[in-house]
């Protein structure tokens, strides 16, 4: 296993410093760079902030997609408590934003996420990121990302693991679950629930596209989420291992839709997930 270099003395220091001041604004800690340009989309700038840890690496390197319905949320928001850990964790790591709906419509925000593992791989001897090393993070929509990206990536879209939290993996049981397409509407670009709908959510659920061969994933999902049942990751886990894929479940006890409030239930889930992804990728 490749050891991961530790956090020098004074770098620990500013760290925790620099994390207790970023509590209630923007993070920003010692190896942040913000406002990175990672494609075009258009007339659309793709940004990304990334986190470079110090030392030589190449270390383990996570793409964060923060979640928000598709319709709202940026590289800031929704997915900052893995932040720390992550960066303590002595990983390289990137923040992404993406087009989001009813603006932009399928496929905008998955090929935002492709575009992302491109430019990373390109870009890797330059934030010290290990371009085989490479797993996907995101939480709600962004999880249904990730997952999606983990299951069609090939080539240069192709990754070493993915951990989508409590991810929307089949759309059509969340419409089925609502009676209505609600913000999924935007994202397929019709308010109309009717068979070209339904189909259309088909197609884009992850929980539909699974094969053999795929990288390794990780689920993390609150056992009394009622945005996005447990069901979802138990189902989806169920059609992984079916077809020979590893996939495993942690399940936060009293834990609801978003992780900020994780901690306060007393779950390790942070350490459980540096684990993993150090034992995954190693």
């Amino acid at each position: 296993m490749i050891s991961m270099n530790r956090l020098t003395p004074l770098f620990s220091v500013l760290l925790a410093a620099s994390l207790h001041a970023a509590d209630s604004k923007g993070f920003d800690i010692p190896g942040m760079k913000h406002d990175i340009e990672f494609a075009k989309a258009g007339d659309v700038s793709l940004t990304l902030d990334a986190f470079v840890p110090p030392g030589d690496g190449p270390f383990i390197t996570c793409i964060l997609v923060h979640g928000g319905g598709f319709t709202k949320g940026d590289k800031q928001t929704f997915i900052k408590p893995l932040f720390e850990p992550l960066a303590k964790a002595n990983f390289v790591w990137f923040t992404i934003n993406y087009r989001l709906a009813p603006q932009h419509a399928w496929p905008a925000c998955a090929d935002d996420v492709a575009s992302a593992i491109k430019w990373v791989k390109l870009h890797a001897s330059e934030y010290k990121a290990d371009p085989k090393r490479i797993a996907l993070i995101g939480e709600s929509a962004g999880g249904h990302l990730v997952s999606w990206a983990g299951v069609t990536g090939e080539g240069d879209t192709a990754v070493a693991a993915v951990v989508p939290f409590y991810a929307p993996h089949d759309l059509t049981i969340q419409v089925k679950r609502r009676k209505e397409l609600g913000g999924l509407g935007g994202l397929i670009g019709t308010d109309e629930l009717n068979d070209a709908a339904w189909k259309k959510l088909a197609d884009i659920s992850p929980m539909n596209r699974v094969v053999p061969g795929l990288p390794p994933f990780l689920q993390l999902h609150g056992d009394k989420d009622t945005t996005v049942p447990l069901e979802q990751s138990i189902l989806f886990q169920e059609k992984m291992k079916a077809a020979g894929n590893q996939c495993e479940l942690i399940t936060v006890a009293g834990g609801i839709h978003g992780m900020s409030g994780w901690q306060k239930l007393g779950s390790d889930y942070q350490e459980q997930l540096v684990g993993w992804l150090r034992k995954t990728l190693k």
